[in-house]
């Protein structure tokens, strides 16, 4: 099976913005990292780097870290 292709620039840029929104929305309404992995059962680790860029999150993972936070999902992705 082949190995996928590393992701491009554009992509590594945007998965960036979606961290630092996520981050955002999350000191926004108070909340540290592990406040949001206690409510969402992700652990601290996959978190952040969720928030930092360096992963990129499932959808069942965005929703669960919007259940979380108490916001839409499309509040993470803006």
């Amino acid at each position: 099976m082949p190995r996928p292709t590393p992701p491009d620039e554009r992509v590594l840029a945007r998965r960036r913005q979606v961290g630092e929104q996520i981050r955002r929305v999350r000191e926004h309404h108070n909340l540290t990292q592990h406040d949001v992995c206690g409510r969402s059962g992700i652990d601290v680790a996959t978190y952040s780097r969720i928030e930092q860029g360096h992963s990129s999150p499932l959808i069942d993972t965005l929703i669960r870290i919007a259940d979380a936070i108490g916001v839409e999902l499309v509040e993470l992705v803006r």
